[in-house]
């Protein structure tokens, strides 16, 4: 390799891991709340379905806007729009810590939500753009990692920092490390490029290709079959661990390790996508397997087992290191949905708005379960159900295409 081309090698991986790094920081005000919720419902006085959406209202933008987000990325950049989703993540983080009540620190969760859907939408176009041609596969599947590695990072943290500080104080220091990508990003992440001609109109073209393709939204819908199990199960871990007799760090601890185990298995996904593993034996094997950890979690008693905890900890833990296989092969997938004519961004943000449906839902429907039946014993009724959803739809999704490789060959 001449030197020149070592030269753009690393600039490109320098680029990819800063979006990485910004994916991290933008999930981070996800994972902020879990090992507060408990804090905060006695604050202010929340029931636990309130705490449920409370989870959940974060996602309401990506929701309904990330093909508005792509619209934006399309006119002014994805550089831009990272940056943008970057700074709505801080002023929202600062109007929940001025918080006084449940409706004002819901509002504020859902500017957050904002920040998370601007910010996140544009993160596979730029790593798919900037990336060595080589290690687009591994790029990939270390941007699937971010919920992953925010989770673990985002509930230790916050489990420490909760034992000193209050709430509020933390998400000040949440506003602060909003911020802190910031400098990278215009430093390492190359400019963009200029739009293409006929601005937004053109944008609002290519967008409107792609928001007619089938194959995105099918892809956007196997996507939320994990996220509405995903979110669910590890949004309430630390309160589940509470109720089970653990207390002050160790819930957090404890989740923390479950939620970085789905990055470890995202990146290791990256790994045996870029060595040629079939996109649909990834998904059908993640899908058997979540449903069948779900099941072990949740309807068996592990209280009269010795050291029944600790085994239902790693049946947990195991369905979260399982279920990324289906994020990072969805994420990989979706760079390259975009039909011809059509824009990346737009696949992806509308990969997001549905997916974000089970982000959004899955905190709700478990929290109605478990009101419902007295328990957290009904959860695996709801991940099987969906786990059986993914399994078709990913037949269908991937089946005309045969096995779908995504080797750096391609």
């Amino acid at each position: 390799m001449t030197q020149p081309s070592l030269r753009r090698t690393a600039s490109g991986n320098a680029a990819w891991i800063v979006v990485v790094v910004a994916g991290i920081t933008a999930a981070l005000h996800i994972w902020k709340l879990p090992a507060a919720l408990p804090l905060i419902q006695e604050d202010l006085g929340l029931s636990l379905l309130a705490a449920g959406v409370l989870l959940g209202v974060v996602q309401v933008a990506g929701m309904v806007g990330g093909l508005a987000v792509s619209l934006l990325a399309e006119v002014i950049g994805e550089r831009r729009t990272l940056i943008l989703g970057l700074l709505f993540l801080s002023a929202g983080s600062v109007f929940g810590a001025l918080s006084i009540g449940a409706n004002t620190l819901l509002a504020s969760r859902a500017i957050e939500g904002v920040g998370f859907i601007v910010a996140t939408v544009v993160g596979p176009g730029l790593i798919r753009r900037h990336a060595p041609f080589r290690r687009v596969n591994l790029a990939v599947g270390c941007w699937s990692a971010y919920q992953g590695t925010a989770t673990f990072v985002g509930l230790i943290a916050s489990a420490f920092f909760l034992q000193v500080g209050t709430w509020q104080l933390w998400w000040w220091v949440m506003a602060a490390v909003s911020l802190a990508p910031i400098p990278l990003v215009l430093r390492l992440v190359p400019r963009d490029q200029p739009a293409g001609a006929g601005g937004a109109k053109a944008a609002a073209g290519r967008i409107g290709i792609t928001a007619r393709s089938p194959k995105v939204w099918l892809a956007g819908v196997v996507f939320g079959c994990y996220t509405v199990q995903w979110m669910a199960v590890v949004g309430f871990l630390p309160t589940l661990y509470g109720e089970s007799g653990l207390s002050g760090t160790h819930a957090g601890v404890l989740s923390a390790i479950v939620g970085g185990l789905n990055g470890v298995g995202a990146i290791i996904t990256g790994i045996l996508l870029q060595r040629g593993a079939p996109a649909r034996a990834l998904l059908f094997v993640s899908f058997v397997l979540m449903a069948a950890a779900s099941l072990l979690t949740f309807a068996i008693d592990w209280s009269p087992v010795p050291g029944g905890l600790a085994w239902q900890v790693a049946c947990v833990g195991f369905f979260s290191f399982s279920g990324a296989m289906i994020p990072a092969t969805m994420t990989r997938m979706a760079v390259d949905l975009a039909p011809e004519g059509g824009s990346a961004p737009a696949a992806m943000g509308l990969m997001q708005q549905i997916y974000n449906v089970g982000n959004f839902t899955g905190p709700m429907i478990v929290a109605w379960l478990a009101m419902g039946t007295g328990g957290w014993s009904s959860t695996w009724w709801m991940t099987g159900a969906f786990a059986v959803l993914g399994i078709i739809l990913s037949a269908v999704l991937v089946g005309r295409r045969g096995s779908m490789h995504f080797s750096h060959t391609q």
